[in-house]
């Protein structure tokens, strides 16, 4: 990693972003928020791009110690390379440890937000769905998907989190300890709901703040049907068990009366 770098207030600060055929977007979002934030570290972590993308991450790392490249050498999902990243961050000593898309529709211009919003939280959450916040260029259908499932996770898990699916976050370290990456076994998309569930679980300050989110103009989303509905299977599983432990309490709660 590079010569260490302080945020005000919080210390180490390192995004983590993952990619994977975005030859056309890393550049661009790397220099924007080298722009935007120049005491934050990236972290790319590319699991085995062959359009080029792990070449043009390596130029960027030699050309600024700000930021570093992790080569994985397969596609094996969201949440496995951000365990992967995580886990490289938490063993480099940053403070705090961030989430972002390469693809632009996370804006670095708005990651002072989130920033600002931790000095008072464990997890801040990029979120479309609180007031201020929105989504760009995404179809009707899409935003009813998103927003559908979201309803779905905060009345099936019941948690407050109105955008639980959302990627662009800051955790500080100590959340993640909390958390336990290490029994963590989500590896696609559901990876963000699977840290927003424990993290409410764990009983750390979880705080939303408004984000614009732009859908991409480069390149082609990894979003599909089958990764959609395993997600969905998911949390409906997590959810039954949630189902069960509460009443499960309940009952031994009524014979202990």
């Amino acid at each position: 990693m590079s010569t260490p770098r302080n945020t005000p207030g919080l210390g180490r600060v390192v995004m983590v972003v993952p990619t994977y055929n975005e030859v056309d977007n890393l550049e661009w979002i790397v220099s924007r928020m080298r722009a935007a934030q120049p005491t934050v570290d990236l972290l790319v972590v590319d699991d085995g791009s062959p359009d080029g993308t792990g070449e043009v991450a390596d130029r960027l790392a030699a050309a600024d110690p700000a930021v570093t490249v992790l080569h994985r050498s397969e596609k094996a999902g969201l949440g496995a390379a951000y365990l992967h990243g995580f886990r490289v961050a938490l063993d480099e000593g940053y403070d705090v440890i961030g989430e972002m898309d390469a693809d632009g529709s996370h804006q670095p211009e708005q990651l002072h937000r989130l920033l600002d919003a931790l000095h008072d939280a464990d997890l801040v959450i990029g979120s479309r769905y609180v007031p201020g916040g929105s989504v760009v260029n995404w179809p009707l259908s899409r935003q009813a998907m998103s927003r559908g499932g979201n309803l779905y996770v905060r009345v099936l898990l019941g948690i407050h989190v109105r955008d639980a699916t959302a990627g662009f976050r800051l955790f500080r370290r100590e959340a993640l300890d909390k958390i336990d990456l290490a029994g963590v076994q989500s590896t696609g998309y559901v990876f963000q709901t699977d840290l927003a569930y424990r993290a409410v679980r764990a009983g750390l300050r979880v705080v939303e703040v408004p984000i614009e989110f732009v859908e991409r103009v480069r390149g082609d989303s990894k979003m599909s049907g089958p990764v959609a509905s395993e997600s969905l299977r998911r949390i409906t599983r997590w959810g039954l068990r949630e189902r069960r432990t509460q009443l499960a309490h309940a009952r031994q709660g009524r014979s202990t009366r």
